[in-house]
């Protein structure tokens, strides 16, 4: 008997329709046709529901993993510097490697709206994986859904990442001093202006560009060079404002920050004074937040600005004493302000 011929999946000019998150044949064929080809790697290819870590690892069952996982919904798909599918990798990769862990694996659950074009789903999912080999982490599992046109915006991702974490290490948001030092890797705010800049259709001088990029190479050399780091995070949404005000309370202490110092980029100041925002506030999705005893700074200094993603590292502010745990800023004309946690979201679906 002859079995029926499936004609294969039309990645130039199909769409996506609701047989392909029903978990039947068209389902099996999405998978097979795009999601496997491009995530390929032994775990993935066993089919199975999950994947066996320690196992895949020559890991002993009790090394020390550290897991983080992320939804993406950033609006458009497409941006100046980047895509809702490499977005979706760089994300959890710096969830797990500001953990003090080298990211290793990660799953990808993909929601699909109804009469998306498959085209556009390629993009992203090439887009995906090439992140993902960049960043020398595998997609292991993973999951499709379909929903009905309208209700779905498109694209939704949500991507969990494993990675094992280095002898030694002990990083976290609670581990502030007083008297640390506080940095950040480069320019703030560029990848939330970027997003609303092409939301918006509005053209600058200067064109801005999202800094999304998988930051564990760059950590890794910092950690390798300067062990007493206390606390890494990535400054996402809500940027860099929100992120210190979450690691002042964690910590139990203040943070007084050098607006000067704080590095943005002339286009980013340009583009949020014109439409009335604070790039304090605005997400990166390319920056990292180091706190460290202040007889490191030179030392982190050092280590950030040899690594291509850390030339524009500076030393921001450091770790004060407060009951109130406010973070307060010198600003550029001598005064002082309290900036404060971020009320509501300054821009939504920007990660």
């Amino acid at each position: 008997m002859k079995r029926n011929y499936v004609r294969p999946l039309d990645l130039k000019n199909g769409r996506v329709d609701m047989t392909h998150g029903a978990g039947g044949r068209a389902s099996a064929q999405l998978i097979a046709e795009l999601f496997a080809p491009a995530f390929d790697n032994p775990a993935l290819r066993r089919g199975d529901d999950g994947a066996v870590l320690c196992e895949l690892a020559g890991l002993p069952l009790g090394a020390r993993l550290v897991m983080a996982t992320d939804a993406h919904v950033v609006s458009p798909l497409f941006f100046p510097g980047g895509d809702i599918g490499a977005l979706a990798v760089h994300g959890t990769v710096n969830d797990v490697a500001v953990m003090g862990a080298e990211p290793r694996w990660l799953s990808a659950s993909f929601i699909l709206e109804e009469g998306f074009p498959f085209a556009e789903l390629k993009c992203i999912v090439d887009s995906m994986a090439a992140a993902a080999r960049s960043a020398g982490v595998h997609i292991v599992t993973g999951d499709t859904k379909v929903v009905e046109q309208g209700k779905g915006d498109g694209v939704f991702i949500s991507t969990t990442g494993v990675g094992v974490r280095r002898p030694g290490v002990e990083l976290s948001g609670a581990n502030a001093r007083v008297g640390d030092s506080v940095f950040v890797s480069g320019p703030v705010g560029d990848h939330g202006v970027a997003i609303l800049s092409c939301r918006e259709e509005l053209a600058f001088d200067s064109p801005i560009v999202s800094d999304s990029a998988a930051l564990h190479g760059l950590i890794a050399d910092l950690l390798a060079a300067v062990p007493q780091v206390r606390v890494l995070r990535d400054p996402t949404r809500g940027g860099l404002a929100t992120t210190l005000n979450e690691i002042a309370a964690q910590s139990g202490v203040g943070i007084a920050l050098d607006e000067s110092a704080i590095p943005v980029r002339p286009a980013v100041a340009a583009a949020c004074e014109f439409l009335g925002l604070d790039p304090l506030y605005a997400a990166c999705e390319g920056r990292v937040i180091v706190i460290a005893p202040a007889e490191a700074d030179a030392l982190v200094l050092a280590a950030l600005r040899a690594h291509p993603q850390g030339r524009e590292a500076a030393r921001i502010g450091s770790i004060i004493e407060d009951p109130h745990h406010f973070v307060q800023m010198t600003t550029a004309f001598g005064g002082t302000r309290i900036v404060d946690w971020l009320t509501g979201e300054q821009l939504p679906r920007i990660c």
